[in-house]
């Protein structure tokens, strides 16, 4: 099944590449987690021109593991109040190394939150 190996991959690697939408030509390397076999971005920079802005307005996108990419659909969803606490830990759990630390500690402060997407694998 194609989404039990992209969730395997996003567990086991902490640089996943993202497409958003369909202007975009290559892949941007991003922070993702896996919380109930889904799978959780949030936007960093914050842009206006951000992959975050981009689904908003084109739901559609690709997501890169390894070799294999997977077209996926962008969402808020609509849990994500009652999901908030695991995508935190996920975060602080899965990049503690030295040097993202103080990344994960800042992605799990509210402007960040208020920017997390849930990314659904099509099969």
């Amino acid at each position: 099944m194609n989404k039990k190996r992209a969730l395997d991959y996003i567990q086991k690697n902490t640089i996943i590449g993202i497409k958003a939408g369909h202007q975009r030509l290559e892949f941007l390397e991003i922070w993702m987690v896996v919380v109930q076999n889904r799978i959780f971005a949030r936007s960093w920079g914050l842009a206006e021109r951000s992959w975050y802005h981009t689904f908003l307005k084109d739901s559609a996108g690709e997501i890169q593991c390894g070799e294999t990419i997977y077209p996926i659909k962008a969402i808020i969803p609509e849990d994500i109040s009652d999901l908030t606490a695991e995508i935190n830990q996920a975060y602080l759990t899965k990049y503690n190394s030295d040097h993202n630390i103080k990344y994960s500690q800042g992605i799990i402060q509210e402007k960040h939150i208020a920017k997390t997407m849930e990314f659904i694998i099509l099969e």
